[in-house]
């Protein structure tokens, strides 16, 4: 099942990455899948229901407080809660640091590229152009930081090397 969550990963990054936005029904369908994957006794990390639902908990609750602060869609929120379901509470917080540390390389690097005065487009070139919130047409913040993604990135970075050295 290791196989499914990578693909589920990939997706989510990849749609994250194009379109700044992770869609209901690709974070629905990692849910479901996870919660499949609980019912068979064949999650990726071996995990029980307790440490996915404190997991799938967490992961939802703790984006939920940047959602309402407005610095993060709910897109990203949905999949860390799904997240959650496939890597449980005990592999969640080293996934959140590796998904924020690369979070926080892309904005070092957009603000770096978007004051480079020799190629001001390079920026656009590697990162695209910002967009903001799908339905949301009363904030004017852009979301530029692609987390779902990052947060997959780091998902898969800890599923596949994370587990070999615990």
């Amino acid at each position: 099942m290791t196989s499914v969550c990578l693909m589920w990963l990939l997706l989510i990054a990849v749609y994250d990455f194009k379109q700044r936005r992770v869609p209901n029904w690709l974070a629905l369908a990692g849910a479901l899948l996870a919660l499949a994957t609980l019912a068979f006794g064949t999650s990726p990390l071996g995990g029980d229901w307790t440490n996915a639902l404190l997991g799938a908990g967490i992961g939802f609750c703790g984006l939920l407080v940047f959602y309402a602060l407005g610095v993060m869609g709910a897109g990203d929120v949905k999949f860390a809660g799904a997240l959650g379901l496939w890597i449980g509470l005990s592999a969640l917080l080293p996934v959140w640091l590796i998904g924020s540390l690369l979070a926080g390389v892309h904005a070092v690097l957009w603000m770096v590229l978007q004051r480079w005065p020799v190629l001001p487009g390079v920026a656009l070139m590697l990162f695209g152009s910002p967009s903001q919130a799908v339905g949301d047409t009363s904030s004017t913040r852009v979301r530029f930081i692609p987390y779902a993604a990052y947060l997959a990135l780091g998902a898969a970075v800890w599923m596949v090397w994370g587990r070999q050295s615990g």
